[in-house]
């Protein structure tokens, strides 16, 4: 797993190994980041190595020498089960057998090694609930099934030193995503922006680097004045905001699982096929707001299977226009007042069953 949401889905399925095995030790093996975010963290996982570039598990350049090194760590832990969550396994089911461990188990598509034990790579599941179907390979039955990404003294004293502390309730937009075909646009945010603006909360425009130009433009389109965070916060001062919110309101990204992870409300926007793989259950705190879009909206192919041809056979198009643009805005500011409400406990706003 590289993504922050990869790692926030897989969180279930960690508790249920620590469940299982107690005494037990769980390495995770990830990227660079995860050793700065999880390690000393409180969770399931007692400690966390950073993989070499491995082609199709991990990008970037090793230093020369890099991943002998890491192979012959590898080799000396004795690892008892090594466990495959990264997809289908073209590349990452080898990567597990290398890990010389006594069991493998996980994922494997079609034409991809075999591991001890493993389920076939479906593209269409909840993430969260194929990452525990692997846990139940080796005997880990659910504890939970929803993600809990636990917080630090750290977290929050980041958020502080950086925004300072909240006059009001603070809301998160965040209108970036990787792909930009999970991007609702961002005249769009600006208008949920201004409409919960007006209830008397702060609003709060987050992004990375790459998606200053997004920011800036929501943050341009309000009537009323947002705060743009762009690289002003680590992964983990995120979670201490997002902890720290009344509302996140963000497409199908990180920082939208993140926020449910900590226990604040979300407003998720969702291509259909994605809301499959990556919407929560419950609808108390967690609304998804769905795009029925189909057919790419330039070359008119079938999305349900040409978005991710290589995950699901299609032939794939060359276009990225967005395929959530069609979420009505009036939808989205309503929901995301129904939410606010049943923060500040308001009757009339909330719920009948948070009343």
């Amino acid at each position: 797993m590289s993504a922050l949401g990869d790692y926030i889905f897989t969180l279930p399925a960690l508790y249920a190994l620590k469940a299982a095995y107690p005494d037990a030790e769980l390495t995770l093996l990830g990227a660079p980041w995860h050793v700065r975010v999880l390690s000393g963290r409180p969770g399931p996982v007692d400690r966390v190595v950073a993989v070499p570039a491995v082609p199709g598990v991990l990008g970037g350049d090793n230093a020369p020498g890099e991943l002998d090194a890491f192979n012959r760590w590898a080799a000396g832990e004795g690892f008892d089960i090594a466990l495959q969550m990264h997809g289908g396994g073209k590349y990452s089911n080898p990567f597990v057998h290398s890990l010389g461990a006594r069991m493998t188990a996980g994922l494997r598509a079609a034409d991809t090694s075999v591991l001890d034990r493993w389920i076939p790579y479906m593209y269409y599941q909840p993430e969260v609930f194929r990452m525990l179907e692997v846990a139940g390979l080796v005997g880990a039955t659910p504890v939970t099934h929803s993600p809990l990404f636990e917080l630090t003294a750290d977290d929050r004293a980041q958020v502080r030193a950086v925004l300072g502390p909240p006059g009001r309730p603070r809301v998160v937009l965040h209108p970036g995503a990787t792909d930009p075909r999970r991007r609702w646009p961002a005249e769009r945010f600006a208008a949920v922006g201004d409409t919960i603006a007006d209830a008397g909360v702060e609003v709060l425009v987050t992004g990375i680097g790459s998606e200053r130009e997004i920011v800036e433009e929501v943050c341009d389109r309000m009537r009323h004045h947002a705060r743009p965070v762009v690289d002003e916060l680590t992964i983990s001062g995120l979670a201490g905001l997002l902890a720290d919110c009344a509302l996140v309101v963000s497409n199908d990204t990180g920082p939208l699982h993140m926020a449910a992870a900590v226990g604040t409300r979300t407003l998720g926007l969702f291509w259909i096929g994605n809301i499959i793989n990556a919407a929560l259950p419950e609808r108390g705190r967690h609304r998804p707001l769905i795009s029925w879009t189909i057919h790419c909206p330039e070359c008119g192919l079938d999305c349900t299977r040409d978005i991710y041809p290589a995950r699901t056979g299609g032939t794939g198009c060359r276009c990225a226009p967005s395929f959530i643009a069609d979420i009505p805005v009036v939808e989205v500011a309503a929901e995301a007042l129904n939410l606010l409400g049943a923060y500040r406990g308001d009757p009339e706003l909330a719920p009948a069953g948070n009343r």
